[in-house]
């Protein structure tokens, strides 16, 4: 259990210490949250913004944390032999595996306490939320983030690697209906963000914060499904040097 500790600590001192994380997990999500939830401009399909923003702010710090900043750490760890070290250490795989992912639930609880008191300032309410399936959400999305991220580290060379994370992280940015929705998109484009997980994750917080969705259960499938295939995917391939 000490190993175990020492080594979260030094994952969350490693992030904390990084401003390029810092900047993607916590000070985008919150600006882009602060800033579209101030203008009227987006074509969400609800009266007030701050309510269409939250879910899709929350769905999008998952994805920064669980696959962007998760992928790209691990990705040049992996290069430098650093996980190569600490696996064959008395630490081992196992625990390693673990002090990355408790990292991870750490970083997404302090982002949601984070989003729902900017939120709240700005008149969201939580009096509608559904507290259960916002966590069955929030697990989902991170097991499936997580596995599309760990997939990319464990094939790619880290330089590669983190053009891919930060290429797929837009293009999700913006297709995914967590800042325009979705349906705005062309019929071709939408049909294929509703098949993948961004999108997924961001109808079924809308639907656990009390607010509308076109999919229903269909987004809960979707997310289920990449939730369970994508780690999968990540064990089978990743390479650990």
């Amino acid at each position: 259990m000490t190993i175990f500790l020492a080594q979260l600590r030094s994952e969350l001192r490693v992030m904390a210490r990084n401003g390029e994380q810092l900047l993607l997990i916590i000070v985008i999500p919150l600006a882009l949250l602060v800033f579209f939830g101030q203008i009227d401009v987006l074509p969400t399909g609800v009266g007030d913004p701050v309510d269409y923003l939250v879910p899709g702010i929350v769905a999008l710090a998952i994805m920064s944390t669980a696959m962007v900043s998760l992928g790209i750490a691990t990705g040049f760890e992996r290069q430098y032999l650093v996980l190569k070290r600490l696996g064959a250490a008395s630490l081992g795989r196992p625990r390693l595996i673990l002090a990355k992912t408790a990292a991870v639930a750490i970083i997404e609880i302090v982002q949601l306490v984070a989003i729902i008191v900017v939120g709240t300032v700005m008149g969201w309410s939580v009096s509608s939320v559904s507290w259960p399936q916002t966590l069955g959400a929030c697990v989902l999305g991170t097991f499936a983030f997580a596995g599309i991220g760990l997939t990319l580290a464990g094939r790619l060379r880290a330089e590669l690697n983190l053009a891919a994370q930060n290429g797929l992280y837009l293009f999700l940015l913006l297709t995914g209906g967590m800042i325009i929705d979705s349906s705005s998109l062309p019929d071709p484009l939408a049909s294929i963000a509703r098949a993948l997980p961004a999108s997924a994750l961001a109808d079924v917080l809308r639907s656990a914060v009390g607010g509308t969705t076109m999919t229903g259960n269909i987004a809960w499938i979707v997310l289920g499904v990449w939730a369970a295939a994508a780690p999968l995917v990540a064990a089978r391939t990743f390479r650990w040097q």
